[in-house]
């Protein structure tokens, strides 16, 4: 087997499972891009098995601590191991995450279920080559009705991987009926955002919709208006969802008939409707920010930061005497720690300071590695104004 000597200091010999460029002393055996390699210490130990990809900046991606190949045996015990895993903790439900990368010891690869339609994505090469052994566990294993894939994402292109969409097994339909707490969507599994839906949202839409009743709620960045829905069926008073993408203002109108609920859908930048609503000063109970990613890199936390800062000063000053804000952040390059620091500066500059009532992340279908900060990515906080403070 190929292989990559690492530098000592590394961060991989602290538990982390990548190496970067930088991190690597020599490569032997001349591996290609998405080979199995094997990664020795200066000493010639073995330090486990790894996927590589030269042309990313993360060179190595390991998947075992033992010399393992990428053979369907392996996928087939990884993935009824990932399921296992879920049903033993009541996460494995009608629509969720089947397989989280490399926190299911799969570096790269994205599995998400929607009923017995699979969704796949492929971000890495070592994962992108094998996709007909993924999709044969995948149906030696859940028996699906079709497996389709989304590798349309950006992060592709790190790997040098094009960007692609498609049926690999049976037929996706067009529009897949799915519910969530006894809320109805129709999801567009083929061109939907991320898979489908925001899987990782479905434990905070009732945690926060717990919060709804008899109060007036404001959804920003509210994509097919799930939020709003689930605040709608908990008994909110008034419901605005807004959302600047026109074909999502009417998906959100087209599910709120279908539940039978009243949500004003208003296509808008939120930032440009916030500021508005305070200088019209508008008020409500419950504010919902749950922005798409300010920022794709470590370089551009800064210019984040603001953008996050700002939607923050303008939702507090929107909040009610004893009002709430559910906020998340989706961007694994802001911690939680900078997330509460932009919290209360945001606060201050609003003059509405607040205390937490719950601390909210991604469920257990998208488990979070402690060693491997990078699989937690969505962090938020449920805060509740003070008042006469």
């Amino acid at each position: 087997m190929a292989g990559i000597v690492v530098r000592p200091r590394a961060r991989i010999y602290h538990g982390h499972d990548w190496v970067y460029n930088t991190e690597v002393l020599k490569t032997f055996g001349d591996p290609a891009p998405g080979e199995v390699v094997s990664l020795k210490d200066g000493r010639d130990r073995l330090l486990g098995s790894a996927i590589y990809n030269p042309a990313s900046q993360i060179v190595a991606r390991r998947f075992s601590r033992q010399r393992q190949e990428l053979d369907l045996d392996f996928f087939v015990r990884r993935v009824r191991l990932a399921i296992q895993e879920r049903e033993a903790l009541g996460a494995f439900g009608l629509a969720g995450r089947v397989i989280w990368s490399e926190s299911d010891g799969l570096p790269g690869l994205i599995v998400d279920r929607y009923g017995e339609h699979l969704v796949l994505q492929t971000l890495t090469a070592g994962m992108d080559l094998r996709k007909p052994l993924i999709v044969e566990a995948l149906k030696l294993v859940l028996r699906p009705a079709s497996v389709f894939e989304r590798n349309d994402a950006p992060v592709r292109r790190a790997e040098g991987l094009p960007l692609v969409t498609g049926d690999l097994w049976g037929q996706t339909p067009p529009d897949l009926p799915i519910e969530l707490d006894g809320v109805s969507f129709r999801v567009d599994l083929r061109s939907g955002h991320k898979t489908g839906l925001y899987l990782d949202q479905v434990e905070n839409y009732r945690l926060v919709a717990a919060h709804a009743a008899g109060k007036t709620v404001l959804d920003c960045f509210s994509n097919q208006g799930a939020f709003a829905l689930h605040c709608a069926r908990a008994g909110a008073t008034r419901i605005v969802a807004v959302e600047s993408n026109a074909d999502l203002v009417q998906q959100i109108r087209l599910n709120a008939a279908r539940n039978q609920v009243e949500v004003e859908a208003v296509q808008a930048n939120a930032f440009d409707y916030l500021s508005s609503a305070v200088d019209r000063s508008e008020t409500f109970d419950l504010v919902i920010l749950d922005p798409p990613s300010f920022t794709k890199s470590r370089g551009s936390v800064d210019s984040a930061w603001r953008g996050y800062k700002e939607i923050h000063r303008r939702a507090l000053q929107l909040l009610s005497p004893r009002g709430l804000l559910a906020t998340f952040s989706c961007s694994h390059h802001v911690t939680r720690e900078m997330f509460r620091e932009m919290l209360v500066d945001a606060s201050v500059d609003a003059k509405r300071f607040v205390r937490v009532l719950n601390f909210l992340s991604q469920p257990l279908d998208h488990p979070i590695l402690p060693h491997l900060p990078e699989t937690e990515y969505l962090k938020g906080f449920l805060v509740q104004a003070l008042p006469g403070r």
